[in-house]
């Protein structure tokens, strides 16, 4: 048997495992899935609803998964498209193409394929990186931005913000430190799980083990780590935009009120020209398993205006 079909037949039986609210919690009812081929990578994409058009941007530590439930509340009156990023979830594991403009194209890509000209943006973590790329270069198809509990590299404080001791894992990676965490892929995963979470208890045992399989296939850890590694690339992109221009589109800035806070406003203030303040309660970084009640009321609000 092919070493990839094993390892994906691996991944079927963990999956197997996960207990049945976990799947539940996990489910897309109603939605279509689809890859989407072009620019170097294969992008996994759920697809249902109808009306205006919503793409959700997930980051690390999760997958497009992490959306079901704002997905599903979307969908109602909404197009709702959920990638996984490049190298993530149960898209392709290219070697490249990490710095966040490129995956910006991804997701122009997805949404040509889809014949969606232009969505409201939502992203949260690193998929907030992907989004500020994607507005800055395709700012015509962004019609409302939401950028949820991560800063963006080289945008506002971004340099103090490295000081935080938390933020370690920013230079983690390289061969020997895919080495050390190959098997133990759910011992590095609950670090960010616990350290990031106001109330670790609420991010299940069932998410623990459906995203810990997902980053345990082939080439996950790598290209997780290559998302942290184009950091410095993304800054460089980022300030290059911000010395021509700011991004025009109204923004929601949205932070946990034990997490990011405040702060993720004063980052996109630094770069957009109408940004409203949002403070997601009772969370910490993980804002879809802490608190998704407020989350989903949140970006709704914002998103019907």
């Amino acid at each position: 048997m092919h070493p990839s079909l094993r390892s994906f037949l691996a991944f079927l039986f963990a999956l197997a495992l996960t207990t049945p609210s976990s799947a539940e919690d996990f489910a897309f009812p109603g939605f279509a899935v689809r890859q989407v081929v072009g620019n170097g990578a294969t992008i996994h994409v759920r697809w249902g609803g109808s009306g205006p058009a919503v793409i959700l941007l997930h980051g690390y530590g999760e997958t497009g998964d992490m959306w079901a439930p704002l997905a599903v509340a979307l969908a109602r009156d909404h197009t709702v498209i959920v990638p996984d990023l490049r190298g993530l979830g149960l898209s392709s594991k290219p070697a490249g193409g990490f710095d966040k403009k490129t995956q910006a194209e991804d997701v122009a890509g997805v949404m040509t394929a889809l014949n969606v000209p232009q969505a409201d943006v939502v992203a949260h973590d690193i998929g907030n990186m992907v989004a500020f790329q994607f507005a800055a270069r395709h700012p015509e198809r962004v019609r409302r931005l939401v950028l949820i509990d991560a800063p963006v590299p080289g945008v506002g404080p971004w340099d103090e913000i490295l000081k935080n001791p938390l933020l370690w894992h920013f230079r983690f990676g390289g061969p020997d430190m895919e080495r050390l965490v190959a098997g133990r892929e759910r011992i590095y995963l609950d670090r960010f799980w616990n350290e990031f979470s106001a109330s670790p208890a609420r991010f299940s045992e069932g998410a623990r083990r459906h995203y810990a399989a997902l980053y345990a296939l082939p080439g996950a850890m790598h290209s997780g780590f290559a998302q942290f590694a184009a950091f410095d690339q993304d800054a460089i992109d980022n300030r290059a935009f911000l010395a021509q221009g700011r991004l025009k589109m109204p923004i929601l800035a949205l932070g946990g009120e034990k997490s990011f806070g405040a702060t993720m406003a004063t980052v996109m203030r630094s770069a957009g020209d109408d940004v409203t303040e949002g403070i997601v309660p009772d969370s910490g970084h993980w804002i879809m398993e802490e608190n998704p009640g407020a989350t989903i009321r949140l970006v709704r609000e914002f998103i019907v205006r």
